[in-house]
């Protein structure tokens, strides 16, 4: 009788504990709010500055900031989907000048290690993936905030905003003619503000 109830408790200790692990597993889920998240870019064409942003991007993302070893964030950028609200522009983008687009139509950016900055800010350390060349990049996003969704009662929304200036031809967008033409500055700063919504 006594072993029967120990296999008994130890039968329901197990069940708890998995599903604790379960439920902290879907915590830590996020699925992207896609009408509310964007990646924007700026950049200086002679004096100007011009804007845009890419419509089409997927996130795969976990995020906890207790267990930031299991945390991860994935973006898939359609190369295609590049709008700066001037369609001529947008082809020259998509052209071999830059993206060369028809060939190499996603960038990726996929982190291996996140860490915590201060300040709520969480230097997400990864590898950035542009025409099929590799190259090393870390991008710092602060945590507006992690809490209940005020429009969806029982779903937790979270909300990240970062911005990174990086040098375009140090990725291989663009051979350097235009920034030496004084045209296009060869400096892009990049702002992703991301919402999240709990799983």
């Amino acid at each position: 009788m006594h072993r029967i109830r120990t296999i008994t408790l130890s039968a329901l200790f197990i069940t708890l504990l998995l599903s604790a692990t379960a439920a902290f597993a879907n915590a830590a889920s996020w699925q992207l709010d896609k009408a509310h998240s964007n990646i924007y870019f700026s950049v200086t064409h002679i004096f100007s500055k011009v804007q845009g942003n890419f419509n089409e991007f997927t996130l795969d993302t976990t995020f906890d900031p207790a267990n930031l070893a299991e945390s991860k964030f994935v973006f898939a950028i359609d190369v295609n989907s590049i709008d700066t609200g001037i369609a001529k522009r947008d082809k020259h983008l998509q052209s071999a000048d830059f993206f060369d687009a028809s060939k190499f139509p996603e960038i990726r950016f996929e982190s291996s290690q996140i860490t915590d900055a201060g300040n709520s800010v969480y230097n997400v350390a990864g590898t950035l993936t542009i025409k099929e060349k590799a190259y090393d990049l870390t991008l710092p996003l602060t945590l507006a905030g992690i809490a209940e969704h005020p429009a969806k009662k029982g779903t937790q929304v979270a909300g990240f905003n970062g911005t990174i200036t990086i040098d375009r031809l140090a990725y291989g967008v663009g051979s350097g003619k235009f920034h030496e033409m004084g045209v296009v500055d060869k400096d892009v700063d990049v702002f992703v503000s991301l919402e999240l919504l709990g799983k």
